[in-house]
């Protein structure tokens, strides 16, 4: 057992949660004593945690979504899904390991899913390319939606990337026309489709898969055109001030709920989403089944209509159009 890599402004419990995982490793674990110590202990954390998560900054929030121990798109569909049969390539290229797809069983339903990987570890990071899609990615995401209207199955999506990927092979390979095929191709979609932001929602790399009937973030997950980081370098020439960025962009979940960006809040267990994934895979499983059960049974026409609907309210609301 090991304790979770902690964020700076968890330094309050790393101790506790030390002592917590020494004395349950511990031959003496057994005993009564011990197990009370370790009850007290657990205790004292959750009531730290419960302190410092009820006042989350925004550039806090930002951390918590980078958590490398947060679940990741593979561990959902895992998790939620099964029998799920893995759909590789872009049937021009080649396939790109950024996006993974497939059809799925859920809950007694057959679903095509798509997910965002980051990775978990240094092998399995750069497998996947740290989450950022190559144009392939997309064309693989535009292949899995068409067939989702062929199957006639709903498509769900998981979005979780810092960006699109932004080297120089992706830009040859023509990355704004890939993921502009991915929207137009969400908005052709005659089945419902529901999109989940587990972690970061990065620019145009993550609209692509959150063009939905149903748009749904995790709590401590964020979604914005830049990240704090580079919005700092643009404005002031430097990432000291992505903090300040991070304020000013408005990039929580609870931001865009106000905004009327998105449609839902799923919570995520106390101390964010690493720290009981399996929770959290089963709180997004029932809000997933609770969107598609809304749409299940709704004419296409109608699917298609209220999704196209929903984002020109957006735009009309904001004056884009």
């Amino acid at each position: 057992m090991s304790i979770f890599y902690q964020l700076d402004f968890e330094s309050d419990i790393r101790e506790i949660e030390q002592k917590i995982v020494e004395l349950k490793e511990s031959t003496n674990c057994g005993k009564s004593k011990v197990l009370n110590e370790i009850s007290v202990l657990e205790e004292k954390r959750d009531k730290k945690l419960e302190k410092i998560y009820a006042n989350l900054t925004p550039w806090q929030k930002v951390q918590i979504a980078r958590h490398p121990d947060r679940p990741k798109g593979f561990y959902y569909i895992n998790a939620i899904t099964e029998d799920f049969f893995e759909l590789s390539g872009d049937r021009c290229k080649g396939n790109d390991r950024a996006i993974v797809a497939g059809i799925a069983k859920f809950r007694g339903r057959k679903i095509m899913i798509a997910a965002q990987e980051k990775g978990h570890d240094s092998k399995t990071m750069t497998e996947h390319n740290f989450g950022m899609p190559l144009p392939e990615g997309y064309r693989k995401l535009v292949r899995v939606m068409k067939l989702a209207n062929e199957l006639n199955l709903p498509f769900v999506s998981l979005v979780d990337t810092a960006g699109a990927s932004p080297g120089i092979e992706a830009e040859e390979g023509g990355q704004g026309h890939a993921i502009a095929s991915a929207i137009s191709a969400s908005f052709e979609l005659e089945v419902p489709n529901v999109s989940v932001i587990i972690g970061e929602g990065g620019s145009g790399g993550a609209v692509a898969l959150a063009c939905a009937n149903s748009i749904i973030m995790n709590e401590h997950s964020i979604y914005s055109t830049i990240s704090p980081e580079g919005c700092s370098a643009i404005l002031w020439k430097n990432k000291d001030s992505k903090k300040k960025a991070a304020e000013m962009q408005k990039l929580t979940a609870q931001d865009l709920l106000s905004f009327g960006l998105i449609d839902k809040i799923i919570d995520e267990p106390l101390g964010g989403a690493h720290r009981n994934k399996d929770k959290m895979c089963d709180r997004v499983a029932n809000c997933i089944e609770e969107e598609l059960d809304l749409l299940s049974g709704k004419p296409s026409s109608f699917v298609k209509a209220s999704r196209a609907e929903k984002f020109k309210n957006i735009h009309k609301k904001y004056g884009i159009i």
